[in-house]
């Protein structure tokens, strides 16, 4: 990777059809790409849904990479993965065949009408927080100043959060 990287966190989940396998599929197709070098990506956890809670349950990942594609960039390529998986248009909250949020990109701190870096509400999501503290615990929030481990220790969300096995 050239000097220009930004260390970025992005959430993946999926809660129809083969969830585990559209996941491992984002991740290849992110792999892939010449301006992203994938670090580490934590195990796979299964998790209640947030919201509306009438739907299938989550499997989620968080993957931590470097990457010189501008934020612009990344966010096209991480939609465009999603529709080559088959991810439809949906109400918030709702069923989605595969989901990827970028949560952190570099230390920026973005706020517009349409996008929001750091994601806004990784803070209060477990099944976002968990399998970010598992690779990156000690990475600093660029915007609330703790720990990934020690925004987990104060999160209220009481949703079920558990590891995935087959």
């Amino acid at each position: 990777m050239k000097n220009n990287s930004n260390f970025i966190l992005l959430s993946i989940g999926a809660n129809l059809g083969n969830r585990k396998d559209t996941i491992e599929k984002a991740i290849r197709l992110l792999s892939e790409h010449q301006e992203i070098r994938i670090i580490k990506t934590s195990s796979i956890y299964e998790t209640e849904p947030v919201g509306y809670k009438d739907q299938p349950w989550f499997l989620n990942i968080v993957v931590a990479a470097e990457t010189t594609l501008e934020l612009n960039r990344l966010i096209q390529l991480c939609k465009s993965i999603e529709y080559l998986l088959g991810r439809k248009i949906r109400k918030k909250w709702t069923e989605r065949e595969i989901d990827i949020d970028i949560l952190i990109y570099g230390n920026n701190i973005i706020e517009s009408e349409h996008l929001q870096i750091p994601h806004p509400r990784m803070q209060e999501r477990r099944f976002v927080l968990i399998p970010a503290a598992e690779i990156a615990a000690e990475l600093v929030h660029p915007v609330y100043k703790h720990t990934i481990s020690e925004l987990l220790n104060v999160c209220t969300d009481s949703s079920v959060v558990k590891e995935f096995s087959n």
